[in-house]
């Protein structure tokens, strides 16, 4: 390849349609719309999904299965993974700070895969059950930070 063979892409000085501009141009009276209709209007806009009245795909289809709105999710964390920081107190900010969580405010569950060496004191929401014991066993502890509760909704007479 040299500058001598070299070519502009296709349609790359195409102007752009200019419609509505008189007959002699071929795209006057109904400017490329069409006669009549939906779209050949002015400021229309057909909603994403529209099917011309016939009821949509999306609302044909059943709906399945069930989602829990009160669902908790917990973001995991290993032994192995706590065991490379090298830190002996480890609470939610310190594993934020360190990058091993995502979420600030979020619960977490420490699983017990991997090996502990020193003992560390781990505060989390959740803990399985080897978890603990490889913690214990180590000389840590695990101790487990209270859920917050929503209030209960107030019914009845104020």
């Amino acid at each position: 390849m040299n500058l001598s063979t070299i070519r502009k892409p296709a349609k790359a000085n195409e102007n752009r349609k200019r419609v509505g501009r008189g007959m002699g141009s071929g795209m006057g009276k109904t400017s490329t719309r069409g006669h009549k209709g939906q779209r050949s209007r002015s400021g229309s806009r057909i909603m994403r999904g529209f099917e011309g009245g016939q009821m949509p795909l999306h609302r044909r289809l059943p709906k399945r299965g069930f989602v829990n709105i009160f669902k908790k999710e917990f973001q995991i964390v290993n032994l192995s993974r706590l065991a490379e920081l090298g830190v002996a107190e480890l609470t939610p900010e310190v594993l934020y700070d360190l990058r091993v969580i995502s979420k600030k405010d979020g619960l977490i569950k420490v699983l017990g895969v991997g090996e502990l060496s020193a003992p560390i004191t781990v505060h989390a929401h959740k803990f399985s059950e080897t978890a603990q014991q490889k913690i214990a066993a180590a000389g840590g502890k695990a101790e487990v930070i209270a859920v917050k509760q929503p209030a209960p909704l107030k019914r009845g007479k104020k």
